[in-house]
């Protein structure tokens, strides 16, 4: 819903931005490109855990955006992802306090993740325009609250916070203003290759 609002506002629909724009054309952050590092089932990894942390805690600023559909989509927004993130949450408490096994392939995925949770709350100069419209938030603005509930969650999962530095960026650049690792365009070339095989085709 997001990409097709995204299509209207520049001419583009929806399927041109998901599987014609090349990897340098995407804003997203580092946490969501694929790593082998992390579980294997996406409920497991703790890597869906923090992001969907902090994206309900987007979705839930943005049901008062000025834009009346990024509002609407952020309230549908906010009944999936919660789900998402209490399914997650869930999945780390078992494993965090589950076995010694479990426990210590958790504690190296977190070592992964939270290298990139510093990225979640910059802020770029597009979303400083946007707020300042009224349309977006500041993802600075959550980190009071995700931090407080990522801590919750740890602790009831005899999980540690990782004392790790923060992800660096390249000239002040990061995966929101489209620097990306080879990792991400490895995911793009499987997701977008059915679409750029058979081009104009519907389904």
């Amino acid at each position: 819903m997001l990409l097709s609002r995204a299509g209207h506002l520049t001419g583009r629909d929806e399927d041109a931005l998901a599987y014609w724009r090349e990897v340098e054309e995407f804003r997203c952050v580092g946490l969501v490109e694929p790593s082998a590092t992390t579980w294997t089932s996406p409920g497991a990894s703790p890597g869906c855990w923090v992001f969907s942390t902090w994206r309900l805690a987007l979705l839930h600023r943005l049901q008062g955006s000025a834009d009346p559909v990024v509002a609407a989509v952020a309230a549908k927004g906010v009944k999936e992802v919660t789900y998402h993130r209490d399914h997650a949450a869930r999945w780390t408490l078992r494993l965090g306090d589950g076995t010694g096994e479990s426990h210590r392939r958790m504690q190296d995925a977190l070592g992964w993740v939270w290298p990139h949770i510093e990225e979640l709350f910059r802020t770029t100069e597009q979303e400083r325009r946007l707020v300042a419209a009224g349309v977006a938030v500041d993802p600075a603005d959550t980190r009071e609250e995700v931090e407080t509930v990522l801590a919750q969650v740890l602790e009831r999962a005899t999980l540690s916070r990782p004392d790790v530095p923060p992800t660096g960026t390249v000239g002040g650049r990061g995966g929101r203003q489209g620097l990306h690792t080879e990792k991400l365009e490895h995911a793009l070339v499987v997701m977008q290759s059915l679409a750029r095989r058979h081009p104009g085709a519907t389904w």
